[in-house]
């Protein structure tokens, strides 16, 4: 854990907001890359990209707002902390919608490029994740293992305490699905193959990541939000799937 990775003077450069940095840096990168080789204008790639970013930041912070009010309103003698925390899904949703809408504007074919965008989302997660570690946000459930790791001076995660490192399962798993769906992306596919497997990939591995999580994160009956989410993220997945689109 390391909140803060150095000091700059009075000026503290804080893991977590470098992590996401990284991330989003990483993942323009590789889309720019990605669109140069599909003859897709640079600088609108970039406005596109830009308005996505912006929109997933607004969908995280609106969603996690949701999930703490309905937590507070759950555990009302608990702090309410609402502004410390993003709820990811929030922002693939919010995000996806920008992109569409801004398709539509230039006529362009929204799958494809949504297709073209998916491998830089789980890219930009993976180092998210990695932030979240830093700030010892997003922890996971006590154990008694040797994979155990304890946060100190942690303003979310129980100081001291041996703790799944949740955080760390779920930076591995998005860096292996966006080399997963590069691999995938490498052949010929259906429109909207590439992000219909995302949707159905990341929905398994979050709904299961959320089992070994202890960070409070509202809930939907037995579920936390994000495990409720999923599950409608998964049958969007399998139904575009499903759904019949030309091959690139």
């Amino acid at each position: 854990m390391r909140p803060v990775l150095f000091d700059i003077g009075p000026l503290k450069i804080q893991g977590y907001g470098t992590m996401i940095a990284i991330g989003i840096i990483a993942a323009m990168l590789l889309l720019n890359y990605r669109a140069k080789k599909k003859g897709y204008d640079d600088d609108k790639i970039f406005n596109m990209a830009f308005i996505a970013v912006i929109c997933g930041v607004i969908g995280s912070k609106l969603l996690y707002v949701i999930v703490e009010i309905n937590y507070f309103i759950k555990n009302p003698k608990e702090l309410l902390n609402l502004g410390s925390g993003f709820v990811v899904i929030g922002g693939i949703i919010l995000g996806a919608v920008a992109v569409y809408l801004y398709c539509r504007n230039k006529k362009w074919d929204t799958l494809k490029v949504i297709d073209l965008i998916t491998p830089s989302v789980p890219l930009a997660q993976g180092f998210g994740r990695i932030g979240c570690f830093l700030a010892g946000c997003c922890y996971g459930r006590e154990t008694q293992l040797r994979i155990g790791v304890k946060f100190t001076k942690s303003q979310f995660a129980p100081n001291d305490v041996n703790l799944i490192p949740t955080q760390i399962y779920s930076s591995i798993f998005d860096f292996a699905l966006a080399i997963f769906l590069l691999y995938y992306g490498r052949k010929p596919r259906k429109k909207g193959s590439i992000f219909s497997a995302y949707i159905v990939l990341y929905s398994i591995g979050r709904f299961l990541i959320e089992f070994l999580r202890n960070d409070p994160r509202g809930s939907v009956g037995v579920l936390s939000t994000s495990q409720f989410i999923c599950i409608f993220t998964f049958i969007f997945g399998i139904i575009l799937f499903l759904y019949p689109q030309k091959s690139e």
